[in-house]
């Protein structure tokens, strides 16, 4: 990836120039303080609509394209279109102003208030939908929003916050509560980690792992690497279909795209057979070899730029294999993991990494750890099955933050066919350095203040604590 030019001016300057930027927004959300929740909700509602609507989604989609060269335009109209519309869809009904939450029983009443000021960072493979999506989460909150744009994709992004600022017009709120950084620069990010009040980084691991060294509160992601189990129940027709679908859309350029399938050997055959059928191509040992050479021709645990969120044909192109028109994925059979198996890593590329397990499921969990342990700890796996224990054996495990079922991975983001928040920001727990295992979602960006009211006294004895120990091993 194309890292953030430093800024060459004097590092007060660049201060300065953020704090402007910060003291805007500030103003700003401190505007919208009061409002209440259906103000707010008319607010985010106008700002989810400036971006779906079709002129501005088809323009975003296209230029993110032509900027930064990665995906393709007609799965980015849908990223865009899907993400947005999911999110309000959640955040519909959500209260996020005022009190949320009482409980009498316990004497609790809850109150809402915003956070402050958002520093979101952009990462260049989503400069179109990643935007819309943190800013609605924030305004949701009544926050306003810095967007911190990669240099490679800033137009796209910039684009994005301009009809979000219009939309801010339209219904008579400030429109600096979303701002994008000019001539966003590594220094102008960090400086801007360091005034805001929360961070929420979405991209690289150093991207991440400096959200979290900024002394802001900070919401990141980790790597991504996530891994599909198919076992001998399967129903095999879906399970290709929603892995090819994963691994092709948008070319990859999603953290939730397979980069591994573990398949049971009773199985392998059909399925293999199967994933050809879907559009995927199985490159032989010498083929392998060359498609490594090509894909980190340095070494390293990142891919080359050249194949990041290219077609299959350009990625063949490049190590020289020949390929049907209608390939859409290369697959690569593998045995091992980390730094010496570099498929077994995320690959950011239509590249499938296949292994087999003989049918124990364990077998499978393990693989998935070994995985996830070189690259990908807390993300994402799945399975295709028909068995609930062996839903249960990923569940309880393997060090992931989410486990689907006989779904495609990529709706572990959110989907109309489950129950999780959309996001596009996953976080992967302690296993991936993050704070929490969450789909970062709006109710991660309110302060809430909680009023305690005395009730009956709930006189607890040590005889209902202590009982069982006492009998157990003496008082």
């Amino acid at each position: 990836m194309t890292k953030p030019a430093a800024d060459s001016r004097n590092q007060s300057e660049v201060a300065a120039d953020v704090a402007e930027i910060v003291a805007r927004a500030r103003r700003a959300q401190e505007a919208i303080t009061d409002w209440d929740q259906q103000r707010v909700d008319e607010l985010v509602t106008a700002v989810g609509w400036s971006i779906v609507r079709k002129d501005h989604a088809e323009t975003l989609a296209q230029l993110a394209v032509d900027e930064g060269g990665f995906g393709t335009y007609a799965d980015k109209l849908t990223k865009i279109q899907r993400r947005v519309n999911g999110l309000l869809a959640d955040m519909h009904g959500m209260q996020t102003v005022g009190v949320i939450e009482e409980d009498p029983a316990r004497g609790l009443v809850k109150i809402a208030k915003p956070v402050g000021v958002l520093a979101a960072l952009i990462p260049t493979t989503g400069p179109d939908a990643t935007p819309p999506m943190k800013a609605l989460m924030a305004l949701k909150g009544r926050n306003a929003i810095v967007v911190a744009p990669h240099p490679r994709t800033c137009k796209t992004s910039e684009l994005a916050v301009e009809y979000m600022r219009e939309a801010c017009a339209q219904v008579g709120a400030p429109q600096d509560l979303i701002i994008s950084l000019t001539s966003p620069s590594i220094d102008k990010t960090r400086e801007l980690m360091r005034q805001a009040d929360v961070v929420v980084a979405t991209g690289g691991a150093a991207m991440v792992r400096a959200a979290y060294s900024s002394g802001t509160p900070a919401y990141g992601v980790g790597v991504g690497n996530a891994v599909h189990v198919v076992d001998e129940t399967a129903d095999l027709d879906d399970a290709a279909a929603m892995i090819a679908a994963a691994k092709t859309f948008d070319l990859a350029t999603s953290c939730l795209a397979d980069n591994s399938v573990i398949i049971a050997d009773a199985i392998y055959a059909d399925l293999m057979e199967r994933l050809a059928t879907a559009g995927g191509y199985l490159c032989n040992e010498e083929e392998k070899a060359r498609l490594q050479a090509a894909m980190w021709p340095d070494g390293g645990e990142i891919p080359a730029l050249d194949v990041i969120a290219k077609s299959a044909a350009h990625i063949a192109s490049l190590a020289g294999i020949q390929i049907s028109p209608g390939t859409t994925f290369l697959m690569v059979e593998e045995d091992g993991t980390g730094p010496d198996h570099p498929f077994s890593g995320e690959k950011l590329s239509v590249v499938l990494a296949v292994y087999r397990y003989g049918g124990d499921i364990a077998d499978a969990v393990g693989t998935i750890n070994d995985i996830t342990a070189y690259q990908g700890l807390g993300h994402t796996c799945g399975i295709h099955t028909r068995l609930n224990e062996h839903v249960d054996a990923l569940a309880f495990g393997t060090r992931t933050a989410r486990v689907m079922v006989n779904q495609s991975l990529n709706e572990g983001a959110g989907s109309a066919r489950n129950g999780l928040p959309f996001t596009l920001s996953l976080s992967c727990g302690t296993w991936g350095g993050n704070i929490t295992t969450e789909n970062v979602n709006a109710r991660h960006f309110i302060n809430v203040t909680w009023v305690s009211r005395p009730i009956a006294p709930r006189p607890v004895s040590e005889e209902d604590l202590f009982s069982g120990h006492w009998a157990k091993y003496g008082a």
